[in-house]
C-alpha cells in the first residue's frame, strides 16, 4: 500500500508553463534574466578554458557537502523514467556526474540485474558515493556499482566503456541487408566475445544525465552529448533531466552572477544554465539523438526528455 501511494503522489503538472513564462516576461524586475550577456571566463583566454576552473569549484562543492545531506535521492526517477523499471533482464547504465550517489541508489535498490558505471569529476564524492551505497540496505554493490574519476566536460569517455571498432562494426552489421553469412559483419554474440576478453564492456543500454549538464559551460555542452551518445548502444537510450528556463532557482540569481544568456554563477563558482525545450531539442539532435519526449516538468520546472540513438 505504501508504494501504491507513493506513485500516486507522483505528479509532474503542477502550473502551466506558458503562464509562468507570461507572468515572468512581463515582470520589469525580472527584465534582466530576458537580455543575452557575454560569458567570463577564468582567465583572460576564450573558452573552453572555463572548464578546469569549473571542475575545481565543483570539487571544492562537493568536499563542503561530503556528508551526503545535500543532495537527496531520487525516488522519483523510476517514475519518470519507467524505461528504467520495465527493463528486463542484464543492463548497463553510465551515470554522468553521479555526485554522492543520489541518481544511482533508487536504480541499484529497483533493479537488481543493472549495472551502473559513473563518473564524476571529484575524487572525493566518488569514495563518499561508494561509502553511502555499500552502507545502504538492500543493495549488493560490490558488483553492480563502478564509480570513475572524468571531467566529462572536456575529456573523452574511456575505450573500455564501447571501443570504436567494436561500435562501428555493430552499426554497420545492424544496417546491412546481406544474408550471406560468409559476409556478415559483427553480430552480438560476436560482441559479447569481444567485450567477455576485455576489449570494452560493449557500450551501455542507458546513459542518465540528472541536472549535470547545466553545469557544463554551454560551449562545451556539445562535446559532452557527443560522448554520450558514443558510449550507447544503437538503439537504446539517454536519459535527461534539468533546470528549466524560468526555474525559481534562476529568478533567484541578482543580476551580478548572470554571466551568459540564461547562464548564471552560483558565489563558490559552480555554474547553472537554465534550458528552454528549443536548446535540449537543437543540443541533443545535433549530437546524434533522436527525441522521443520532450516537456517542461511544472512541478519544479525541471527538464524531462528522453532519446535514444
Amino acid at each position: 500500500m505504501a508504494a501504491a501511494a507513493s506513485v500516486a503522489e507522483y505528479h509532474s503538472r503542477d502550473f502551466d508553463w506558458d503562464e509562468l513564462r507570461e507572468e515572468v516576461e512581463s515582470d520589469p524586475c525580472l527584465a534582466y534574466h530576458l537580455t543575452p550577456s557575454a560569458p567570463v571566463s577564468c582567465s583572460s583566454s576564450s573558452s573552453p578554458s572555463l572548464s578546469p576552473c569549473e571542475a575545481d569549484a565543483w570539487r571544492s562543492f562537493h568536499r563542503r557537502h561530503s556528508s551526503g545531506k545535500f543532495f537527496k535521492e531520487r525516488r522519483y526517477l523510476l517514475e519518470e523514467f519507467p524505461e528504467l523499471a520495465r527493463c528486463d533482464g542484464f543492463a548497463k547504465v553510465l551515470e554522468v556526474g553521479c555526485g554522492n550517489g543520489s541518481t544511482v541508489l533508487p536504480i541499484l535498490r529497483a533493479k537488481q540485474s543493472m549495472i551502473i558505471y559513473a563518473c564524476d569529476c571529484s575524487p572525493e564524492v566518488l569514495e563518499r558515493a561508494k561509502e553511502i551505497i555499500s552502507s545502504a540496505n538492500g543493495i549488493s554493490s560490490e558488483e553492480r556499482f563502478h564509480p570513475f574519476l572524468l571531467d566529462f566536460s572536456v575529456n573523452n569517455f574511456p575505450k573500455w566503456l564501447f571501443c570504436s571498432s567494436c561500435q562501428n562494426a555493430l552499426v554497420r552489421n545492424q544496417s546491412s541487408s546481406s544474408e550471406d553469412a560468409a559476409e556478415k559483419l559483427m553480430t552480438r554474440d560476436e560482441l559479447d566475445f569481444r567485450t567477455n576478453t576485455q576489449c570494452c564492456i560493449g557500450g551501455v543500454d542507458f546513459v542518465t544525465l540528472i541536472f549535470t549538464l547545466s553545469a557544463v559551460p554551454l560551449q562545451n555542452m556539445p562535446f559532452v552529448l557527443a560522448q554520450c551518445f558514443s558510449a550507447l548502444k544503437p538503439g537504446c537510450l539517454l536519459l535527461f533531466r534539468d533546470y528549466g528556463l524560468y526555474d525559481m532557482t534562476m529568478l533567484r540569481f541578482p543580476v551580478k552572477q548572470k554571466v551568459g544568456d540564461r547562464e548564471y554563477m552560483r558565489l563558490d563558482g559552480t555554474l547553472s544554465y537554465f534550458f528552454s525545450l528549443d536548446i535540449v531539442r537543437d543540443l541533443f539532435v545535433s549530437a546524434g539523438f533522436i527525441e522521443l519526449e520532450l516537456e517542461y516538468c511544472c512541478l519544479d520546472t525541471g527538464i524531462r526528455i528522453e532519446l535514444w540513438t
